[in-house]
């Protein structure tokens, strides 16, 4: 579903290079986790996939397409953003702020129809933030903040998430909300890409993993085959270890 094909990148003004050559296939309809210590360069990769960024070299692909073939609406209805934290300029009720995620389905100046609020209250209701939606978005918590961040990104109804560093303002009850979420989606046919730094949140959910430090992938593949307390050193630089705890996956430090 995403392809990046020998990537090269660095933000102006700067002479480190981010990316050098860059390669990577995410599935199809996989939960695939971005895995790696800070400044790895997980929140650039998504920017780039989404087009926020661009490359210096390389070519990126979405559903076998490039991604610069595709016009800003076509890229918004395919393409959606959970972003770790966002600016708000303007003082929106949540759900208003939730109806800015069906822009890419409303002309120019169009105000939104009754079906594009319907999809908006169906997404609050899948957060579990109904009860809120004529609250002021500044009145909310970062958590809460989040949780509406997710939902503006469900009614674009896209076929692609991505999400960076989705559960990092979360409390336990919330954090375990958005993983079935993500699993519910991806069971419904998205394929869904978060950031994480947390190696437990990548055992508990993905299904494909990438480790990434230094702006390069260390190693990517099935979680059975990738998350290793060999290849879990390598990316951290610490000595880890993948143990089997009631059946599951727990990585010690």
């Amino acid at each position: 579903m995403v392809t990046l094909s020998e990537i090269r990148f660095s933000y102006n003004g700067h002479a480190h290079t981010v990316f050098e050559n860059l390669s990577l296939e995410i599935p199809a309809g996989s939960i695939t986790a971005i895995l790696g210590p800070n400044g790895a360069g997980k929140s650039t990769l998504l920017h780039l996939i989404l087009g926020l960024l661009t490359p210096h070299a390389g070519v990126i692909r979405l559903n076998q397409r490039p991604r610069h073939s595709y016009s800003r609406r076509e890229l918004g209805r395919l393409v959606g953003l959970v972003s770790q934290e966002e600016t708000i300029p303007f003082s929106f009720t949540v759900l208003e702020y939730v109806l800015l995620g069906r822009a890419p389905y409303l002309a120019l100046l169009d105000v939104p129809r009754a079906e594009d609020v319907e999809i908006a209250q169906q997404a609050l209701a899948r957060v579990d933030m109904v009860a809120m939606a004529r609250r002021p978005i500044e009145a909310l918590s970062g958590g809460e903040r989040q949780l509406v961040l997710i939902a503006r990104a469900l009614a674009q109804q896209p076929r692609i998430l991505l999400l960076d560093e989705p559960t990092a303002h979360l409390d336990l009850g919330n954090k375990g909300r958005v993983l079935r979420l993500i699993q519910q989606l991806v069971a419904g046919g998205v394929t869904a890409v978060f950031t994480t730094h947390e190696p437990d949140l990548v055992a508990s959910v993905a299904d494909y993993v990438v480790l990434m430090r230094a702006g390069q992938t260390l190693v990517a593949g099935a979680l059975a085959d990738v998350f290793t307390s060999e290849n879990l050193s390598q990316t951290y630089d610490v000595p880890v270890t993948v143990a089997q705890v009631d059946g599951r996956r727990v990585v010690l430090a």
